[in-house]
């Protein structure tokens, strides 16, 4: 898993005033929107007692704790803790992390990283969703697989003739012409030539005769996202496939697709039902892919000139994985976590004050409490709030 990406978490018409808890890089995160709209991404772990602040009211644009009250600005810190008597302080470390966050394309992004603002990676342009030719669907699904395993799948036209011969490709032809690569740092796109299925159903009656092709666009953006573009003889059906990360052998995928034919509402249900069908035919067949997780060198795997975009995709990932960029076991806090203490993905705000980024990170669920050297004194109790839950209070230093 990548960070210092934007992530589409979830989307937008599903984002309200109403708190609503996401996962990404197998951690959780709190959504909400603002009295004037905009959205706040927080970490859903209040630092505190570990409550999750998605379970909490809005109180303005502050959101509380369910447990003990306390109430967070959308930066992060902590502005009020009922518990407090009238004059007391509230400590530096009482703050969760807060991320980035966009709303574009019908999705609300947000920065999971720690990257200052110039050098973050861009969020894919996706022209169609302000074409007014084009209607839209969302459709999302689990799949219980490794998310890189689901991207993959989707750029994998090989499969199309065997996996979805009914539906997208032809098994009596399943040839697939060499392509083209045009690439940058963040994406890989190609032009592929496919041998067509028959139409059926709605589909049917906007089919004069069968086209020999059809020329599918389709390639990756950086970190997570497909983009699968079919011209058809009425029209253009283009998907971009948003695959989550909710574990690592988890994934969430969100689909928004756009048409330029039938774009009445009616319409809507049939092409939901097309998308819902295609991922259900992809679905076991990527969950017993073994390994789960994609090997790092590329020998320990068989590729042809067809998968040229997946090996485009494997190259530019091991270079980001050498540049610290990737999240592994020890980095995730996730249910089962090891004995310690797991990180929780760096927030922007961590490099703008390092004195307190210790107090930021959370023990992973499950973890054994951290001890510590059995000589080492117990300090007496602070009289000020308690610390964060993965932090203790050594000689010499206050809460």
């Amino acid at each position: 898993m990548l960070k210092n990406f934007w992530y589409a978490v979830e989307f937008a018409h599903a984002v309200t005033r109403a708190p609503k808890r996401v996962t990404c890089l197998g951690q959780d995160f709190v959504l909400y929107r603002k009295r004037d709209g905009t959205v706040v991404c927080l970490s859903d772990l209040c630092v505190h007692r570990g409550a999750a602040l998605s379970a909490g009211s809005l109180h303005g644009d502050r959101i509380a704790c369910p447990y003990h009250g306390w109430q967070y600005e959308p930066d992060g810190a902590c502005a009020k803790i009922p518990a407090n008597p009238e004059g007391r302080g509230i400590p530096k470390k009482a703050r969760v992390d807060s991320y980035p966050v966009r709303e574009q394309a019908g999705m609300i992004w947000a920065f999971l990283g720690d990257l200052p603002e110039d050098e973050r990676p861009p969020i894919p342009e996706f022209p169609e969703h302000e074409d007014p030719a084009f209607a839209t669907v969302y459709v999302e699904m689990v799949i219980e697989a490794n998310y890189e395993r689901t991207f993959e799948n989707v750029v994998d036209a090989a499969h199309t003739p065997f996996v979805h011969g009914t539906r997208f490709g032809n098994p009596d032809k399943p040839q697939i012409p060499d392509y083209d690569i045009t690439e940058d740092d963040w994406s890989a796109v190609a032009d592929i030539r496919l041998s067509p299925p028959p139409a059926r159903g709605l589909w049917k009656r906007l089919y004069k005769e069968r086209p020999a092709e059809v020329v599918v666009t389709n390639g990756w953006y950086l970190p997570n996202i497909v983009k699968l573009h079919v011209r058809l003889p009425f029209g253009d059906m283009i998907l971009y496939d948003h695959n989550i990360p909710l574990s690592r052998d988890r994934t969430l995928v969100k689909i928004v697709g756009y048409r330029n034919f039938f774009t009445g509402k009616w319409a809507d249900r049939d092409a939901r039902k097309r998308i819902r069908s295609i991922l259900l035919q992809d679905k076991p067949v990527v969950e017993s892919q073994r390994p789960e997780l994609l090997p790092y060198d590329l020998p320990d795997e068989l590729h042809l000139r067809s998968d040229a975009l997946q090996v485009a995709y494997r190259r530019r990932r091991q270079k980001l994985m050498a540049d610290g960029w990737w999240v592994g076991d020890d980095d995730a806090a996730v249910a089962g976590g090891r004995a310690g203490n797991a990180a929780v993905i760096p927030s922007p705000a961590r490099r703008e004050h390092p004195e307190l980024a210790r107090a930021w990170q959370h023990r992973a669920r499950g973890a054994a409490p951290d001890l510590g050297p059995a000589s080492e004194p117990v300090p007496d109790p602070d009289p000020g709030p308690a610390p964060a839950p993965h932090e203790r209070i050594t000689e010499g230093e206050s809460a």
